[in-house]
């Protein structure tokens, strides 16, 4: 049997550290309750978001049968895209902020589990989500077995929205060009520059957002 550890020499009493333990899980649950919180409001607003794009382009399809895809439709079709872009930019805006605060959640829950183990250092071998309040501790916290590079970020809602609102900026962007006389291949070209601009100029959004929050970071229980 492994030999239990002995209590931290830390001058408090045994109720002074059960008193702490119970104060420290307060705070855990009042964390995990924000964060859960966060990830159903967000989750909303893309389903939102999903849906008035859909019904926005079932929208333009009615109208262009009716039209016959002349006269008023162009006007009607930019309009209807451009609340759409601005809807989603507001949305990718709120997705952005929310991964933001998820990963200031996950930093507080690592650094309550570092107090967790000064309390009962023999915890840790039964932990897998990190007490380190680092960039190593967040991403051990993320995905406990192995390192998975860009495929969190390529299946991330981030880049859902991006992608979403890059096409819908694009579509607007070669309507506009269309309906100011521009010929069907400029007005293609245009799209999907502008399509795959929107999404390399998201990404480094995200990116940016990211650095400045580690940067922001002054661990107290740094990874060896």
């Amino acid at each position: 049997m492994t030999a239990t550890p002995p209590p931290p020499d830390d001058g408090l009493t045994d109720a002074q550290r059960s008193l702490r333990a119970q104060l420290l899980a307060t705070e855990h649950w009042s964390l995990l309750a924000s964060r859960s919180t966060t990830q159903s409001e967000v989750l909303t607003r893309i389903a939102i978001f999903l849906t008035l794009v859909s019904a926005g382009l079932v929208t333009l399809g009615f109208i262009g049968q009716a039209s016959g895809f002349r006269g008023w439709f162009g006007l009607a079709a930019l309009g209807v895209l451009l609340v759409l872009a601005l809807l989603g930019l507001i949305t990718m805006v709120r997705v952005f902020n929310t991964s933001d605060e998820d990963m200031m959640y996950v930093v507080a829950m690592n650094r309550l589990r570092a107090a967790y183990l000064e309390l009962d250092p023999g915890l840790d071998r039964y932990l897998y989500a990190s007490a380190n309040d680092d960039e190593a501790g967040i991403r051990t916290t993320y995905h406990f077995f192995y390192e998975r590079g860009g495929s969190s970020v390529f299946g991330s809602s981030m880049m859902l929205i991006a992608v979403v609102e890059s096409i819908v900026l694009g579509l607007l962007a070669g309507g506009a060009t269309a309906a100011f006389g521009g010929p069907p291949v400029v007005a293609i070209v245009v799209g999907v520059v502008v399509a795959l601009s929107s999404v390399a100029l998201a990404m480094r959004w995200g990116y940016s957002i990211y650095r400045r929050a580690i940067r922001s970071l002054q661990p107290i229980r740094p990874t060896a």
